[in-house]
């Protein structure tokens, strides 16, 4: 009976330790200024009539919440795994990851649909005030921005994003409120939140487009399939790869399952321990799991079959 075999997690060490913890403190500083600040900016929004202040000050309050969610799943990714979990819940992140981005695309809309009825029938803005909450707000959240930039996690990059929409923002009340301030005219206010809505639009697609990419097992942008398949059929005693999937587990670890046609079962030790070593230098690829086969697949199993083609001694991808 053929049997899986899975290669040994390699340690994360005190370095990767080290950077979760920096991500925790840099997400709790940036939810405090983002609540803070947000319910200023929200009242100084209304007092100035700044579609401009008001959009943004909205975009921090649901960055709050977004920034709350990113640092509530940090937390349930770190809960060891259960006989419920047996992957552990590190995939929270990537989730946190998905809601914030659709929490984005509802901020965009809103902002967008607020703004063409700013245009249509304009309203008084005091530009002085506007620039002063928004200049303020941009020192804010750069600050914010800096202490997230460190992360490199789905996670984080959420979180990025939300902030940068928050830095975007204010910048754009900053130059409404300047041009209300020296020419009176209204319709900056909501044109220039139009463009910052178009802005966080692009990169908060990219960002949902990455986290259900993971979230669907999708293989890794930066990990190729047919050359990984074609280096395994490489390694000394594997005749042929079958059933080989790539998946993302986290947005920073690959897993991989396949099974491999060998013809000696005395040798499948040998094998393993070359096929475990080639995918952890090379691909960097620690959670592996590995079946020995020693017959073809059924014909009438959905498979990704390698065979040689005419011409070459060696298996390729089909």
């Amino acid at each position: 009976m053929p049997a899986h075999h899975h290669s040994p997690a390699r340690p994360r060490g005190d370095t990767a330790t080290s950077a979760a913890v920096r991500e925790r403190r840099a997400l709790r500083l940036a939810v405090a200024l983002t609540v803070g600040f947000g319910l200023i900016e929200a009242a100084g929004g209304w007092l100035a009539g700044s579609l401009a202040l008001l959009a943004d000050a909205g975009h921090m309050v649901t960055d709050a919440a977004a920034l709350g969610i990113a640092l509530l799943a940090q937390h349930v990714a770190r809960l060891p795994p259960s006989r419920r979990a047996s992957y552990g819940y590190a995939r929270a992140e990537v989730i946190a990851a998905f809601i914030n981005a659709l929490l984005m695309l509802a901020v965009v809309v809103g902002i967008s649909v607020e703004a063409v009825r700013r245009l249509l029938a304009p309203s008084p803005v005091a530009g002085g005030m506007v620039m002063a909450i928004a200049a303020i707000g941009l020192l804010i959240n750069m600050f914010a921005a800096w202490s997230l930039s460190h992360g490199h996690s789905l996670n984080s990059r959420a979180a990025l994003l939300h902030v940068s929409g928050d830095m975007l923002g204010s910048v754009a009340a900053i130059v409404a409120g300047a041009v209300v301030a020296s020419t009176g005219w209204m319709p900056i206010d909501p044109i220039l939140s139009l463009l910052v809505a178009g802005l966080v639009l692009r990169s908060t697609w990219l960002l949902l487009k990455a986290s259900t990419h993971v979230l669907m097992e999708g293989v890794p942008a930066h990990l190729p399939y047919e050359e990984i398949g074609r280096a395994l059929t490489r390694v000394q005693g594997v005749e042929a790869v079958h059933d080989l999937h790539v998946w993302q587990m986290t947005s920073e670890r690959a897993a991989l399952s396949a099974h491999l046609l060998i013809r000696d079962p005395q040798a499948w030790p040998q094998i393993l321990a070359a096929a475990q070593r080639l995918l952890a230098d090379r691909y960097q690829i620690d959670h592996v799991t590995l079946q020995p086969a020693w017959h073809a697949p059924p014909a009438d199993k959905r498979v990704i079959p390698l065979k040689p083609i005419a011409g070459d001694d060696k298996p390729h991808l089909h």
